[in-house]
Parts: structure tokens; C-alpha cells; sequence
């Protein structure tokens, strides 16, 4: 599994985890629903900024984010 998918994976469990949709994510992170979805399916290099848009929108932050054994 490649970062962009490691990524996409973490920010689709913590959604889920959420019960939210891709579309309301959107809305409350001010990102393109579409390219959630792209990073979700690992088909996007994520800029941090947008990442960190996403992160904060699910309400939690980047060091938690990436402290998962997934990076490690």
C-alpha cells in the first residue's frame, strides 16, 4: 500500500467512524467533494493544506491523524 492510499484509507475510517458522507465533509472542510473522494480511493497526492482542512473538518488533528501503526 502506497502513502496516498494509506491516506485516503485513514481519512475514509475516520469518516465512517463519524457517520459522515463525503458530501458533508465537503461542505464542513471546504474541499471538492470529488477530490475527497479521489484522496479517499488513493488516487490523489493530497497537499497538506487540504489534508489539514479534512483533519480538523473530522475534528481531529494531524499528529493524531498520522500517529496510527498504518505510518509507521
Amino acid at each position: 500500500m502506497n502513502i496516498k492510499e494509506k491516506i485516503g484509507d485513514k481519512v475514509k475510517i475516520i469518516r465512517l467512524e463519524k457517520d459522515i458522507t463525503i458530501e458533508y465533509l465537503a461542505n464542513i472542510s471546504d474541499v471538492d467533494r470529488n477530490y475527497i473522494s479521489d484522496i479517499e480511493k488513493g488516487k490523489r497526492n493530497v497537499s497538506i493544506e487540504i489534508l489539514e482542512k479534512i483533519v480538523v473538518a473530522l475534528n481531529s488533528n494531524l499528529s493524531i491523524f498520522f500517529n496510527d501503526e498504518k505510518f509507521k
